[in-house]
């Protein structure tokens, strides 16, 4: 927000994406891997880490 006083503008690579939540979780592109963790399932990608998704 750069209209806030004391508002840093963080690199993009250190901002913090959120994770989208679904009953049904698909591959978005050919760099995501599904990952299977405490009974959930996570899909995470490197290249572009919006296409993060959880199942559940």
């Amino acid at each position: 927000m750069p209209g806030i006083p004391g508002w840093i503008e963080l690199p993009l690579m250190w901002q913090e994406v959120a994770m989208k939540v679904s009953s049904s979780v698909k591959r978005r592109s050919k760099d995501c891997q599904i990952v299977r963790r405490k009974g959930k399932v996570f899909i995470i990608n490197k290249k572009n880490p919006r296409f993060k998704q959880r199942q559940g």
